[in-house]
């Protein structure tokens, strides 16, 4: 397929809401909330906020350079930039790492997807048909799984502008409705302020706490969906005229926007739940894992709201699903884009054909689950993702020219030409990234 034929966002505002729909996930609803209050509250908020702009927005605006650069998928793109080996590694690695993703995370989401069919379940009278859905088993997590990835599959078919960007303009709409209308549910109920207090409140004491600085920097690395090529792809996808920096600044802006309510819905929801005799906290003494949370805590919590409570539940599961498919596209959009056009395959063909093979390894990974899925989750995400995050800031500060490289980033706006915030960037990306990915690596092994 030559860059001619590939398709572009039809609009600067498409392509905001299509790459923060793929950066907010259910990390952003279910991880940063429950990260927020295990490590001092609004201390984490802080640094958070910090880390957000000190290290995910620059590489931001690195990975989407590359692609749109290079107008090619990931490895070409690398590629166009020089070491050609490397760049065949460098980009096959984070193919490899993106299929191990979204391998568990379709597992995730067909859990979401049958907790949700629960729910409408239970607004029919369906009773029996509830407990099945919500019932963990092997046949009901590969049947969820799959109608999860033929979903994903069917959007990423259809191309840039009627699948990523068209259903990315119609999903995150529905994502902030349904998310602000349950936070306005949520507080008015007792317990609530105690949750708010604590989120917006800083511990500064926590801050000591190496755990909590950990913890936010991977969040906020890995809440843009940074680390693996999936946003050069998109950047691949727009035109030479689009100014990078503003670009990247929308989408942060959002997903740190989308992961900031979240934290108004959860936290009050917990103490919630505290205050309706739910217990918040397991056996050690620390506030309950996300997925204790989200499959056992909060439906627990729905089930004591009375008539509302189904509504509810039906609400908040349609919004983690929302969450899931969104970042599920773009997840699948990194491989699909480098078989479409290395290969004779069509894009519908090279969606199919990935999208069976993570679904295999899906199936693998539920078939040994003890075993699997949490090596699969931690091999690809504390190990994978920022190895190979440290490869693409490499190529952008150490291998690409530095003035071949400025000059890219200033195609899209004539006043960074000269602009001495670019010049800084191209360092901060060269020698502060690569410093602080390595700092998260190192902490990964201990």
């Amino acid at each position: 397929m030559t860059t001619s034929s590939r398709g572009h966002f039809s609009s600067r505002l498409g392509f905001v809401l299509a790459a923060a729909g793929a950066a907010v996930g259910l990390g952003n609803i279910w991880g940063f909330p429950t990260q927020a209050a295990q490590h001092g509250g609004g201390a984490f908020l802080l640094v958070y906020l910090v880390l957000v702009f000190a290290l995910a927005y620059p590489v931001l605006v690195a990975e989407l350079l590359i692609g749109r650069h290079g107008q090619a998928n990931s490895v070409r793109s690398l590629m166009a930039i020089g070491q050609p080996k490397l760049a065949v590694v460098t980009g096959l690695a984070g193919i490899f790492t993106v299929c191990l993703i979204l391998s568990f995370y379709a597992i995730v989401a067909g859990w979401l997807l049958s907790y949700l069919l629960g729910a409408g379940f239970r607004l029919t009278g369906l009773m029996a048909a509830a407990q099945w859905s919500e019932q963990f088993g092997f046949t009901r997590n590969v049947l969820f799984m799959l109608i999860f990835m033929v979903m994903t599959v069917w959007v990423v078919s259809r191309g840039v502008s009627q699948g990523l960007e068209n259903w990315s303009k119609r999903l995150m709409p529905m994502l902030f409705v349904l998310l602000i209308a349950l936070i306005g549910f949520m507080l008015t109920q007792e317990g609530a302020s105690q949750g708010l207090a604590r989120y917006l409140t800083p511990d500064l004491t926590a801050l000591d706490d190496p755990a909590l600085l950990l913890s936010a920097t991977g969040q906020a690395f890995f809440s843009l969906g940074l680390g693996v090529g999936a946003m050069a792809v998109y950047g691949s996808y727009l035109k030479g005229d689009a100014n990078l920096p503003k670009l990247a600044l929308s989408v942060t802006l959002v997903d740190t926007s989308v992961a900031f309510l979240a934290g108004l819905l959860i936290l009050p929801a917990l103490y919630t739940a505290q205050n309706m005799g739910l217990n918040i906290h397991g056996q050690d003494g620390s506030l309950v894992s996300s997925s204790t949370l989200v499959f056992k805590l909060l439906p627990a919590l729905f089930s004591q709201l009375g008539a509302l409570g189904p509504w509810v539940a039906l609400a908040f599961f349609i919004l983690m699903a929302i969450a899931a498919i969104t970042s599920s596209i773009n997840i699948l959009e990194l491989p699909v884009s480098f078989v479409a056009e290395e290969t004779k395959l069509s894009r519908r063909q090279s969606a199919w054909l990935i999208g069976i093979l993570v679904s295999l390894l899906a199936v693998l990974i539920l078939w040994q689950f003890n075993l699997l899925f949490a090596l699969v989750i931690k091999v690809s995400t504390q190990y994978l993702q920022p190895f190979v995050g440290l490869l693409l800031c490499i190529f952008t500060g150490w291998l690409w020219h530095r003035q071949r490289c400025l000059a890219a980033l200033a195609e899209g706006s004539q006043s960074l030409a000269n602009s001495k915030t670019l010049r800084f960037w191209q360092w901060y990306v060269k020698w502060v990234c690569p410093l602080l990915i390595i700092g998260l690596l190192v902490q990964s092994f201990r």
